[in-house]
């Protein structure tokens, strides 16, 4: 990395954010040994950590305490997965930090790794202060699939530990404060027709052209979307909307495709049911669909599997946490966003939650994904207040 404009940040900070860049953590890899590095990192400072593994034990979430072990406290809340690389035109190694006019680039150098270096480069520092209430660390994995490791963390909060009074979500936001955010909520559907010759298509039941209405009723329901409501101008785009992100099926041109595969989301604005829009896609199926296959293969089958659900962040009526944002930062307004995070999920443990972190989302998933220096300085700037405001 080249030195001077890298002053513009703590270099406390910049050497973290090095090193957690440098861990593939793909979210189809184990996390294991980034988990591993910051519990290392933290002991050595005398701050010990849960670990809550996943089902097969190949990643894990992390969750520290610092300070008195009492009900109330914040915790900083990221995710340590990052999305993948292939196929993707990067200028340089995704995987090692390169800095250029102010910026810095890498895999997770916006979402969320900048976040989680700052919160850990002071560390140090909190655990040395004499605190009034605790400050939590709370790292997960698997956001990036739907959330899927962060309900386990929550879920050992609420059994086993003095229930935090706030969460500070540091998805990018440019620092800004957002209080509000759509909810994530996806589906892998399978439909299952009858295979032959593709001279005589009538004799089967082909498993694309099934899917295809799906799609088609997806599509109809995105439309009535955008065209009728529900609106909320707080996001961009103001109205629930869903995604076809991957399809799958077929063996060859001269063969009816027997089996293929969807998988789709739906993004709801608050007041939007997803699961009140998958039974009605649920209804089409087992009302027209399916039995127009099963009258020519009673074997057709379609299967839906639902593999996320993050639930949207709410404004809150009188919210402590944001409360302490607009305290800490001077914030005389909230905004909403369209991209889901852990936030909501810890709002319904009832957690008051905002989300509040450095880089632009506008980043995130893209070739050569970058933080500017300047908003690492201001996440700094903004956990050193939050620090001086928890001391004793």
């Amino acid at each position: 990395m080249a030195g001077g404009a890298l002053m513009a940040a703590p270099p406390a900070t910049l050497e973290m954010l090095r090193r957690l860049v440098s861990f593939d953590t793909t979210s189809t890899k184990s996390n294991l040994a980034i988990i591993d590095f910051i519990r290392d990192y933290l002991a050595g400072h005398g701050v010990a950590c849960r670990l809550t593994p996943s089902a097969d034990g190949t990643k894990s979430n992390l969750f520290a305490t610092i300070g008195p072990d009492i009900a109330g406290g914040i915790v900083l809340s990221g995710h340590t997965d990052v999305v993948p690389v292939a196929g993707q035109p990067w200028d340089s190694d995704p995987f090692a930090i390169v800095e250029r006019d102010g910026k810095l680039f890498g895999r997770g150098t916006s979402d969320m790794k900048g976040f989680i270096a700052a919160a850990l480069a002071l560390a140090p520092e909190m655990a040395a202060a004499r605190l009034r209430l605790p400050l939590h660390l709370a790292f997960s994995y698997d956001e990036e699939l739907g959330c899927l490791g962060v309900g386990d963390l929550i879920e050992d909060i609420a059994r086993n530990l003095p229930r935090p009074a706030i969460c500070i979500v540091g998805e990018p936001t440019s620092m800004q404060l957002v209080n509000r955010h759509k909810g994530v909520y996806g589906w892998r559907t399978t439909i299952t027709g009858r295979d032959g010759h593709s001279s005589a298509p009538y004799r089967g039941v082909n498993a694309i052209n099934a899917a295809a209405e799906i799609i088609g009723w997806l599509q109809r329901q995105a439309e009535s979307w955008r065209r009728d409501g529900p609106f909320d101008d707080s996001f961009d785009p103001p109205y629930a909307t869903s995604n076809i992100g991957q399809i799958g099926g077929g063996t060859a041109v001269n063969i009816i495709a027997r089996e293929c595969f969807i998988e789709w989301e739906v993004r709801p604005i608050p007041g939007v049911d997803a699961n009140e829009t998958f039974q009605r896609l649920q209804d089409f199926v087992d009302s027209d669909l399916l039995p127009r296959l099963r009258r020519v293969a009673s074997e057709s089958r379609i299967d839906s599997e639902q593999t996320s659900a993050a639930p949207p962040l709410r404004p809150e009526a009188d919210s402590p946490a944001e409360a302490l944002i607009r305290h800490l930062t001077g914030a005389n307004q909230a905004v909403g966003v369209a991209y889901g995070t852990e936030g909501g999920l810890f709002q319904a443990a009832e957690i008051s939650t905002v989300i509040c972190g450095p880089g632009s989302i506008q980043q995130a998933h893209q070739p050569n994904e970058f933080i500017a220096l300047e908003q690492l300085q201001a996440c700094d700037s903004f956990l050193r207040r939050l620090l001086d405001w928890a001391r004793a």
